[in-house]
């Protein structure tokens, strides 16, 4: 499996709301576009299917279908829905 990999910087929880977009997202299977930063603090974009959402070491993750996965709090946007848009 792939990981994204980051910076040592603590986990930040993301909104219930986000997350439910997330879990939909996951259980409908279709392909979207995510737009995430990485470790060198650009951004990255994949265009996957959702998998799952796993929690690890105290951090949850996006596992993608190509087993990547990303940090919930490292996304900037999936599917032009912007984390920063929910509380």
């Amino acid at each position: 499996m792939k990981i994204i990999k980051t910076k040592t910087l603590p986990y930040k929880p993301v909104s219930c709301s986000f997350h439910d977009e997330l879990e939909s997202l996951a259980v409908r299977q279709t392909s979207v576009e995510i737009i995430h930063r990485v470790e060198s603090g650009d951004q990255n974009c994949i265009k996957s299917k959702i998998k799952d959402i796993i929690t690890k070491d105290g951090a949850e993750f996006l596992i993608l279908e190509n087993d990547i996965q990303i940090r919930l709090d490292l996304i900037i946007s999936v599917d032009g829905k912007e984390l920063v848009n929910y509380c």
